[in-house]
């Protein structure tokens, strides 16, 4: 019996804005997280966009044997087609200049999982007890962290630490970065945006995934605990347990946030 994915999705408003600009969506291949950019013009497009162009590269590897697929790279052809249907939407509709949105994605095969990530979204991975973050923002305090400029202590209050540096962007070649990672069973993963990390430290992420058994409730407690802290953001999470046990019937494709409600 090959491994699959059990997982569940949640998105919340937060306490502070006015509109939900995250999206997200799994199937049993696919987990993606994207955060629309919400000082840009309608990050709710953007983040759909890149959810709908993710899922219709789901539905073309449907049925696929995918045990010779390079999944980084299709990741990556997803995030380009994402980024050509945004530079085309802004073309038709100019309020759509600047639209923006991170993007975190996972395309499983087994215990063999492709990582696309751009932008400052996040995936984690919780192992025996021990979290680690797999993903590296793309941000300018990050940049200054990296170079030895600023410790992560003096990142967290830094007046620009929500400065993207790259992200998936209309009229703008996509880079995000691609990898391939080796799971095992029993590993927990957790895709989410910013509206989760700005509130809640690696300590506070690892109890969370730690002290409840399902994904569904542990997406519950990250944005329980996000809004407790504050709620400054769209919190929207994917939590998904690698499992040995036969996949759920049928295709389960489950859409929240902007996407859950957009036409694209």
């Amino acid at each position: 019996m090959s491994p699959t994915l059990r997982s569940a999705a949640g998105s919340d408003v937060g306490l502070r804005r006015s509109m939900n600009q995250d999206s997200a969506a799994t199937t049993p291949r696919l987990l993606v997280v994207a955060d629309g950019m919400g000082g840009h013009a309608h990050g709710e497009v953007a983040s759909s966009v890149a959810v709908a162009a993710l899922l219709d590269l789901d539905a073309q590897l449907r049925g696929t044997d995918l045990s010779g697929v390079d999944l980084p790279a299709a990741l990556g052809g997803g995030i380009a087609d994402a980024a050509a249907r945004l530079t085309q939407l802004s073309e038709q509709n100019p309020e759509l200049q600047g639209t923006g949105t991170t993007v975190v994605a996972f395309l499983v095969h087994g215990t063999r999982i492709g990582v696309a990530h751009i932008g400052d979204s996040r995936a984690y991975l919780l192992r025996a007890g021990e979290l680690v973050r797999l993903t590296r923002d793309h941000t300018l305090v990050q940049s200054l962290i990296d170079e030895g400029r600023i410790s992560p202590e003096e990142a967290a209050s830094h007046p620009r630490r929500s400065w993207l540096i790259r992200t998936l962007q209309e009229s703008t070649p996509a880079e995000p970065d691609l990898f391939p990672i080796d799971g095992l069973v029993g590993d927990r993963y957790l895709i989410c945006s910013d509206g989760v990390t700005a509130v809640l430290d690696d300590a506070a992420i690892r109890d969370a995934l730690s002290t409840v058994a399902e994904p569904a409730d542990a997406v519950a407690q990250l944005i329980t605990r996000a809004n407790e802290g504050g709620g400054p953001d769209n919190i929207t999470c994917i939590v998904a347990d690698l499992v040995d046990q036969a996949p759920e019937p049928g295709e389960v494709q489950v859409v929240v946030g902007a996407a859950e409600r957009s036409e694209f």
